[in-house]
């Protein structure tokens, strides 16, 4: 009966995925076994059966009805931090590098965010990269990515509390020691991170898509008014390979989002949609970062600034952080709830204590919440300049959730059935080369954040510091 509903469940998806679709459901028959997590007690999935439970967690949509969205989330939680980096990134490696950069790894960025639907509709069970190591290498697969997705989520949470105390060092022209604004920072973004639900959090999600949006073209009008044909443009750029390299590793945090995509679709009444919220969010973000960078650098220049919202003069850097806030706080909170879910389902999972709605139980969440956030916080102040933390991020956790996993996602779902035609080995040698890209940006990426952090150590502000991090240009 469980491998019936698993089979089913998955072949339900199956009009929505344009690539292999013939040949998928049997090998979805052949190969896919169902998944219970060795945490849970039934095999409804990671919150079980909600029929009568307190707390419902799988309450999403993929867009707009009830304002239950689940792509608005997506674009919420991608379209942030990673956005003001772009212009910085064609300064460093030149136009015509950076324009084809965020095309390719956008573009492989939407095959990565497929083949992840594809594995949750084959396994309902997984609601996180420890589950789906689980399914690939036992307890221990469980325990590796597990680890590596909670880190990488708490690094995420610090780049939006180091941006925070970066905005309000702008906005009141460091009226008070930084480590006070992260602490200011921490204590909002923990505030919003309670809810238990998505649902909740999704009311926020379209207030931080036209936060970033209005931010962003408030600073490109600035830039193209304040500095038209004043500013040298480069079509290519020769640049130490530390330096290139940690662009490139900033456009992969950009394209950053995979890594909650389980816990999104798991909250889904019908994860089936989720390749409308996708294609929704990689069509928004792919042109928004084309435009952002581009005109950005076009009036800007060589000096642009990272965060780009400082790259105007005047009162424009203090309006365009000002109305920022919105994508700074909601963005971060975003991949704080998915962390924080990891727990919760991770220490909860198979009790009736997930979905009880008692004091207890929202203090099991809040501490949750304020150990993670205190983490996310001394990360933020232990590595204080944007571009390198952001560097390292994506050199260590964004090349394998967003791309290098994905590969091992699809070549476990096919195994020995790589050869039975010529699209299957085509896919075959994609999802390799997929695999390769993430252990490249992984090896690569690492030399050049640390060799940019030991640099910038020297002549910048250091660590736990409270001089003003707001004047950094890269």
């Amino acid at each position: 009966m469980a491998q019936d509903q698993e089979v089913n469940r998955y072949q339900a998806g199956q009009g929505l995925m344009a690539a292999d679709s013939s040949e998928r459901s049997s090998d979805v028959e052949k190969n896919v076994k169902p998944f219970k997590s060795s945490q849970s007690k039934g095999s409804e999935g990671p919150f079980g059966n909600e029929e009568n439970a307190e707390v419902k967690f799988k309450t999403m949509t993929w867009w707009m009805k009830n304002s239950r969205q689940a792509g608005m989330i997506m674009i919420a939680e991608t379209i942030s931090l990673g956005i003001l980096s772009l212009p910085s990134v064609l300064a460093e490696i030149g136009m015509v590098g950076g324009v084809i950069l965020i095309l390719g790894l956008g573009a492989v960025a939407t095959y990565t965010g497929y083949v992840i639907g594809q594995f949750k509709l084959a396994y309902p069970g997984v609601h996180n990269m420890a589950d789906a190591g689980e399914v690939m290498l036992g307890g221990i697969g469980r325990e590796i990515f597990g680890a590596a997705q909670i880190l990488f989520l708490i690094f995420v949470m610090g780049s939006h509390i180091l941006t925070f105390s970066i905005m309000m060092n702008t906005i009141t022209e460091h009226a008070t020691c930084s480590i006070v604004f992260g602490i200011v920072g921490l204590a909002l973004s923990l505030i919003c991170t309670l809810p238990r639900t998505l649902r909740r959090v999704s009311y926020m999600a379209i207030a931080s898509f036209i936060s970033i949006l209005a931010a962003v073209l408030i600073t490109m009008v600035g830039v193209g008014v304040e500095k038209a044909g004043h500013d040298r443009v480069l079509a290519t750029v020769v640049a130490p390979f530390s330096k290139a390299f940690l662009a490139t590793t900033n456009i992969v945090f950009a394209y950053a989002g995979h890594v909650g995509f389980f816990s999104f679709i798991s909250e889904m009444k019908e994860p089936e949609t989720y390749m409308k919220s996708l294609y929704l969010l990689q069509g928004c973000d792919i042109s928004m970062y084309l435009l952002v960078a581009v005109v950005t650098y076009r009036y800007a220049g060589v000096d642009v600034a990272s965060p780009a919202l400082g790259s105007t003069s005047g009162i424009l850097p203090k309006l365009a952080y000002g109305i920022a806030i919105p994508t700074i706080v909601i963005a971060g909170v975003i991949n704080g709830h998915v962390a924080a879910k990891f727990v919760y389902v991770r220490l909860f999972r198979g009790t009736d204590k997930m979905s009880k709605d008692t004091w207890g139980a929202f203090f099991r969440w809040a501490l949750i919440v304020f150990v993670l956030w205190t983490a996310a916080w001394i990360i933020a102040e232990a590595i204080p300049v944007f571009n390198d933390l952001l560097g390292l991020v994506s050199a260590l956790f964004a090349s394998w959730f967003t791309y290098g996993l994905s590969g091992v996602f699809w070549l476990y779902m096919n195994h020995g059935r790589y050869g039975e035609s010529k699209k299957k080995m085509a896919l075959t040698g994609v999802n390799v080369c997929i695999f390769l890209i993430g252990s490249i940006v992984c090896v690569l990426g690492l030399y050049a954040s640390g060799t940019a952090i030991g640099d910038d150590s020297k002549g910048r502000n250091g660590s736990f510091s409270c001089g003003d991090n707001s004047k950094s240009k890269t």
